[in-house]
């Protein structure tokens, strides 16, 4: 059982995923659920989305040949799917079928921030997009969008996809980021901003007033704000050592005070804590290696997908395999 120390208790199910003979998840970046508690799993393989019913059953998989590097998932109260292309730089809706609807973003001209892969980081803030990582829909129907990668931005658009205005630097003041990897949205149109390589979520309102932050996150990856107002934030930690690159100012190790596992947090949006699971083993079933994708069905069931590749986990725990994909059943 994964317990918390609070209100929530999970318990996690193993193979609770029925894919189909030969098919596997190379990792998962995203997971989104409808409001048919279909789960949408964003993963870098050969199929990168693959949708389950809410018994696990396959149902289909759709988008071959036109993602580049899945990264961020949303799902809106009209079923419309919103998926963040980091390496092409763009952010397109779909029907719940696959259907492209509306594309954000240019794949040929990121915007100019002074970063470069492999070269240098992030300079300045800019326009849309530059290795862009998650979105959310608001009350009002705009969408918000974090920049992350190459960028230190959220941008805020029309349901029409015109962009509104945009806010953000790098840094680590109020109001900066270090790479704001996730965002949510709650009902009052507050915006909850992962500012994962400052290990923070910062709080603004939604024309970009910085409002507060909560420091006691350990790298957080992806928000979720389900229709109780409870905020579930997947925590990447450090479970695998961190890789010293040019262009992104990564946190290598935990912070004074901060446990280094990977976790899942969930709390309510004053930050009080309901719940919190992750242990020291991160391959055993119920913890975990690198959780980047969250999302809860309407049941309060709980999906948790994990970047096993792309992070080096693969490798550094090589030849144990690493799970990518983890179903929780809230039990209490």
């Amino acid at each position: 059982m994964a317990k918390g120390p609070h209100k929530i208790e999970y318990e996690v199910l193993e193979g609770w995923e029925k894919l189909p003979e030969g098919w596997s998840f190379t990792e998962v970046a995203g997971i989104g659920v409808d409001s048919k508690d279909r789960v949408y799993v964003f993963n870098r393989g050969d199929h990168p989305m693959i949708v389950f019913d809410k018994e696990g059953q396959f149902l289909s998989a759709w988008g071959e040949g036109v993602f580049t590097n899945p990264h961020g998932i949303f799902i809106d109260r009209t079923d419309h799917i919103w998926c963040a292309d980091n390496f092409d730089h763009t952010v397109r809706k779909f029907t719940t079928s696959g259907e492209l609807l509306m594309t954000l973003g240019d794949t040929e001209n990121p915007s100019d921030t002074g970063f470069k892969l492999n070269e240098s980081p992030v300079c300045c803030g800019a326009g849309p997009f530059n290795m862009v990582t998650n979105a959310a829909v608001g009350p009002d129907g705009d969408l918000f969008i974090a920049d992350g990668y190459g960028n230190a931005r959220v941008h805020r658009y029309s349901s029409d996809g015109s962009l509104k205005h945009s806010w953000g630097e790098p840094g680590s003041g109020p109001g900066e980021f270090n790479l704001p990897h996730a965002i949510a949205v709650d009902r009052s149109g507050r915006v909850f901003v992962a500012d994962r390589e400052n290990s923070r979520i910062q709080i603004f309102s939604s024309n970009g007033e910085y409002l507060k932050e909560w420091t006691w996150t350990n790298r957080p990856c992806d928000l979720f704000i389900d229709e109780q107002e409870n905020l579930y934030i997947a925590e990447l930690g450090w479970s695998v050592p961190i890789k010293k690159t040019k262009h992104f100012n990564m946190m290598g190790s935990a912070p004074i005070g901060h446990d280094p596992i990977a976790r899942v947090t969930i709390c309510d949006l004053d930050g009080k804590i309901q719940s919190r699971f992750g242990g020291p083993e991160p391959l055993l079933p119920g913890n975990f290696i690198q959780p980047h994708g969250i999302w809860a069905d309407s049941r309060g069931d709980l999906y948790v997908g994990e970047v096993v590749k792309t992070g080096g986990a693969i490798e550094y725990f090589s030849p144990f395999p690493c799970h990518s994909f983890q179903k929780f059943i809230r039990s209490g």
